[in-house]
């Protein structure tokens, strides 16, 4: 009796909600690559985190924190403590966002996969369905499907037509679901394709939503992250307000290479969903001190400045190197502007174009290269044989590394 799980509880160690290819990542992370004293070491390309900043970090994150009030160690609001949320309204509005929120519109949340499984909570309930574009984060699954108990329906774009999102691809998607679709998830800039929306595609999507009478969750945290030609644009610039039903995420964990500090942020104007968060968001407060060190580092505006100059150089740099080195081996790939990451077409290396070919040949990269990509089954992509390569989770050095051990498995 004392060992029996509840159904929940087997249900999740039966099919884990977490995809194979980070469980192989946590697995290997012991044998990991070094230059010098492992060479055959195994490197992860498959997870998007923003590994090139930490030296730009270190001294704002670990410096002594004389400022400390009492109140960051004590209970605060639950969604973020008012100050906080006042430092996150200035510097949103002033370097992405195009206007400041009231800071009584801001929530903040352990991570974004918090702020995501609470949103969803409280605008849809068990069995509605969320339109998510595909290829896809694999984590929408998780977020949404586990606890929330909803149904994602698909969008799928294709690579022939750039992975671009239309009206007529929501409409087929909208009206063939079986179940009422109560939300839209909108990526920009889009992980895995790293590509950057313009204003009148972020305009559509909008209008699309209005048009249907659904949610529009905007997803916008990698809106810094931007390393290409193309601007940036928020959905939060093209409305003077976002009603009810339009709602927009970001996080520390990607634009600030921060993502074990678990510091997500809900913006949303609407006044009873922010009250049904904050009735959940016990279960996910972050720290204290936490929103201590993270609001006094977006106040100092000169730094952020710099940092984000520097940061979104760096992006640009080790981009650069691992497309060069993807041309040199012969893989196909198609361009990014904005995230760490790019989608790389090994359709012409996979025996079959099927699902079970593509597994296959993630497998023998794992195996024999020692190198982790993202597979595109864990993106939901329609097409089998298109890999995400994440390229600012190692030094760039090593990603070219792993870009030419894959090369070589490829032949």
């Amino acid at each position: 009796m004392g060992s029996e799980l509840s159904a929940r509880g087997k249900a999740l160690i039966e099919s884990s909600p977490m995809p194979d290819y980070l469980h192989a990542h946590f697995d290997r992370l012991e044998d990991h690559y070094d230059a010098e004293a492992n060479p055959n070491g195994y490197i992860g390309l498959c997870i998007a985190e923003n590994k090139l900043v930490w030296d730009l970090l270190q001294p704002r994150l670990v410096a002594p924190r004389p400022t400390l009030s009492h109140q960051a160690i004590c209970y605060d609001e639950m969604i973020g403590s008012f100050r906080f949320r006042e430092q996150l309204s200035e510097f949103m509005g002033r370097t992405f966002l195009g206007r400041e929120f009231d800071p009584t519109q801001i929530a903040v949340l352990a991570g974004t996969g918090s702020v995501l499984e609470i949103l969803f909570h409280n605008i849809a309930d068990p069995g509605d369905a969320v339109l998510v574009p595909t290829p896809s984060y694999a984590g929408f699954w998780a977020d949404l499907e586990t606890r929330d108990e909803l149904h994602i329906v698909p969008v799928h774009t294709r690579s022939a037509d750039g992975f671009t999102l239309t009206e007529g691809l929501l409409d087929q998607a909208f009206e063939s679901s079986e179940r009422p679709v109560k939300a839209l998830l909108y990526t920009n800039p889009d992980n895995p394709t790293g590509a950057i929306a313009s204003s009148d595609q972020v305009e559509m999507v909008i209008k699309w939503a209005e048009r249907r009478g659904i949610h529009l969750v905007l997803d916008e945290v990698y809106a810094l992250s931007v390393h290409g030609d193309t601007r940036f644009v928020s959905g939060a610039s093209l409305r003077p307000t976002l009603g009810d039903h339009i709602h927009l995420l970001w996080a520390f964990s990607k634009d600030f290479g921060s993502s074990g500090l678990r510091c997500g942020v809900l913006i949303t104007e609407n006044e009873d969903l922010m009250r049904s968060v904050d009735r959940l968001a016990y279960w996910s407060v972050v720290s204290g001190d936490t929103q201590h060190v993270l609001g006094e580092m977006i106040s100092d505006r000169n730094w952020v400045n710099q940092y984000i100059g520097a940061m979104q150089t760096r992006l640009g740099d080790s981009y650069r190197a691992v497309t060069t080195a993807l041309e040199e081996e012969g893989i196909p790939y198609f361009a990014a502007e904005g995230g760490f990451f790019l989608l790389c077409d090994f359709r012409e290396y996979m025996t079959d174009q099927t699902w079970e070919a593509e597994d296959a040949l993630w497998h023998r990269i794992l195996d024999e290269a020692n190198v982790n990509l993202t597979p595109g089954s864990a993106c939901r992509n329609e097409e089998p044989g298109f890999f995400r390569v994440c390229f600012a989770t190692e030094p760039p050095d090593t990603a070219v590394a792993a870009v030419q051990r894959v090369g070589k498995v490829l032949g």
